[in-house]
């Protein structure tokens, strides 16, 4: 069964004169444990599809299900369960927060999810050397290199046991180099633990090294091949 699915999904956004349609008619089905790299031009429609699959928007038209449950029922608070528990969100912009260091910034995560202190210390320390960073648990986001931040927002996406990971152009910022690291990172958490990962990226190469399934978008449109 999908873990994911767009049935037939469009997305309107009210622009001064006229209405911008983001999405036209998406249908998408990502199994679970797939790797999907969800490709196209600037405007494509690709965040909005992957913004969409994380609740935090809602379609115009159509519907977004996660394992086999349509979010369209989910209330606000629903919602942000849905947020906190069963995706975790990656970004190409890191979206950590600058006075706190990488162990806080894990933790965060943690504490809205209700854990205690201690177990929120142990769990933080515990999550960042699961992505080669407890050396810099300390350190604050402008210590770090480009790489260890989105490592650490990579730490932070996966703090509450998600079954998917939806990373919005998570090698944006980086080098060749540091980009295939954290691609590769994401891949050994789905070969190893079985998680879903769907990665918005314009880089051809990345996607066909490691995607198990490409999703191809252009003007809002799916492209069949």
């Amino acid at each position: 069964m999908s873990i994911l699915e767009a049935r037939h999904v469009v997305r309107e956004y009210p622009m001064k004169a006229e209405t911008v349609r983001a999405l036209s008619d998406v249908s998408v089905s990502i199994e679970r444990g797939q790797f999907a790299a969800i490709l196209g031009t600037s405007g494509s429609g690709k965040s909005t599809l992957l913004n969409l699959f994380g609740g935090l928007d809602r379609p115009t038209g159509g519907e977004i299900l996660f394992d086999g449950k349509s979010l369209a029922p989910l209330s606000a608070w629903e919602m942000s369960r849905y947020r906190l528990h069963s995706v975790g969100m990656i970004f190409q912009s890191f979206n950590l927060i600058p006075t706190m260091t990488a162990r806080e910034n894990v933790s965060l995560a943690l504490a809205f999810a209700g854990l205690g202190k201690t177990e929120r210390r142990r769990r933080s320390l515990e999550l960042l050397d699961r992505v080669g960073l407890s050396q810099r648990a300390e350190h604050l986001p402008s210590e770090l290199s480009g790489g260890e931040q989105q490592r650490v927002s990579i730490a932070r996406a996966i703090a509450n046991q998600p079954q998917v990971l939806l990373a919005d152009e998570p090698t944006g910022n980086l080098d060749s180099n540091r980009a295939a690291e954290i691609i590769g990172l994401l891949d050994e958490m789905r070969q190893r633990e079985g998680k879903t990962i769907v990665l918005v990226t314009h880089d051809h190469e990345l996607a066909s090294r490691y995607a198990t399934q490409i999703v191809r978008l252009k003007d809002g449109r799916l492209m069949d091949h």
